[in-house]
């Protein structure tokens, strides 16, 4: 028999869970906190899960892997080299665990994205058909060696490479590979278009597998970038064990209790689209769109100890927010739902201009002499390899940290899309800044709009 393989996936995150099941029983690798997702594709499958998987101890989320295994009364194998806080079955290189009457599971050390990294071989009636990869061999990629901090990461490069290599030397080309991370996350030293793959194909593509080692590490280096600050609570809260997250709705709040979060500083969040933000918002409120990345910058930007309320047009957008958060470890404070004319209850909203590359070209024309800055709040990697020129990079995951140096001058607010220049123009029109948000392609207008590129 070959085993269903069923992925699920967090597009917030840019993660993947697997579950493999052969008809009646099931195993799980790297369950997303919130995992009722899990049990729905279970139960829609008919099977029972008597084994949960944990590849490694996550830096971008925190696991549903306890919390799952104790709901359902599986197993859950974790590293015995793990330094967690929790009852686990240990498990080590070379274990064969068995899954039900025709799978079997062989655990393989794979260091470098952590030191005690494991993949997982599945075979069915003694033939290899997958490997459950977490963050070791990726598609077209390899998981980051840098999370760790700066004194692990030389070693953690080089052993990246040695794993990579052992699991395509030892498992058939024909091997299934499913990564959990790679599909945008920042845990992926780089991204891939591809939505399969197996060994043999990432022997002909994978730098890991088509590279020496020293090239390998050289080229990988070179191209990692920051990462999620969120990142350094994950480790703990997952080797502490991290229990169900609490997906009630939380508590409403009226428009005076909305206003009052804002006067105390708290971070009441609008989950409308950008556009909408910018016509028209609570005032004082920072809009983090739940159609864009919304959890990578929420948590990246925000305090993790941070007070959120959530904003949006319907319960079906706070619950998706509420969702995304307790991924991380985040619970929202409040909501409320509706329309900005309600919540504000007859004050007067807050607004900004938005415009596109060709707007900022025709500002620059016919204003020359105006103060103004433009904000570039593209990673710096992103800044480096072409800019306006004049304009200031204040990454969006440092605008926190430079408000007091950020000018009171008309900010003109862009990045690559529009996304992040929503966010930032958000923040800082919450602080009294007059800006202006671009909401435009930088690579296919920036240029086109005839603005000075260096």
């Amino acid at each position: 028999m070959t085993p269903t393989v069923i992925p699920i996936d967090t597009p917030g995150l840019g993660d993947r869970t697997y579950l493999a099941h052969d008809g009646a029983v099931a195993l799980v690798v790297d369950p997303q906190r919130d995992f009722d997702r899990v049990l729905a594709a279970a139960d829609e499958a008919g099977v029972r899960i008597t084994h949960v998987f944990e590849t490694h101890i996550h830096n971008d989320y925190v696991t549903g892997g306890l919390a799952l295994a104790e709901a359902v009364g599986a197993q859950y194998l974790v590293n015995a080299d793990d330094p967690v806080a929790f009852e686990r079955t240990p498990v080590r290189d070379g274990d064969v665990v068995p899954v039900g009457d025709h799978m079997r599971v062989r655990v393989v050390h794979t260091p470098g994205h952590t030191h005690t990294h494991l993949s997982f071989a599945l075979s069915a009636d003694g033939e290899p058909v997958a490997v459950f990869t977490g963050g070791s061999l990726l598609f077209g990629s390899t998981g980051r060696p840098d999370l760790l901090g700066p004194d692990h990461t030389d070693a953690l490069v080089h052993a990246q490479w040695h794993s990579a290599q052992r699991l395509a030397q030892e498992l058939p080309d024909t091997t299934e590979v499913f990564p959990t991370h790679g599909f945008g996350s920042f845990c992926s030293a780089t991204q891939s278009e591809a939505s399969a793959s197996t060994i043999g194909d990432e022997k002909r593509s994978n730098p890991a597998l088509t590279q020496d080692e020293e090239a390998y590490v050289a080229e990988l280096l070179a191209g990692l970038e920051e990462f999620p600050a969120y990142y350094a609570q994950m480790g703990p809260a997952n080797s502490a064990g991290p229990g169900a997250p609490d997906l009630s709705d939380p508590e409403l709040a009226d428009p005076a209790e909305l206003r009052r979060r804002i006067d105390a500083g708290e971070w009441v969040v609008d989950l409308r689209t950008r556009s909408a933000f910018a016509a028209g918002h609570l005032a004082g409120s920072v809009n983090f769109g739940i159609d864009g990345q919304f959890i990578t910058y929420l948590g990246w930007i925000l305090p993790y100890d941070a007070t959120v309320t959530l904003l949006g047009e319907t319960p079906e957008q706070v619950a998706q927010a509420q969702r995304d958060m307790v991924r991380i470890g985040m619970d929202p404070a409040a909501m409320a739902t509706g329309k900005p004319e309600e919540w504000a209850d007859g004050a007067p909203l807050g607004s900004f201009p938005v415009t596109d590359f060709a707007g900022l070209a025709q500002e620059l024309r016919e204003n020359p002499d105006a103060e103004r800055v433009v904000l570039d709040v593209r990673r710096p990697a992103e800044f480096d390899s072409g800019h306006i020129a004049g304009a200031v990079n204040v990454p969006v995951h440092a605008v926190l940290a430079h408000l007091e140096s950020i000018p009171h001058q008309q900010l003109w607010v862009h990045c690559a899309g529009g996304y992040r220049a929503s966010v930032v123009a958000s923040i800082l029109a919450a602080r009294g800044h007059d800006v202006v948000a671009i909401d435009d392609s930088y690579d296919e207008s920036a240029g086109a709009a005839g603005l000075e590129l260096v």
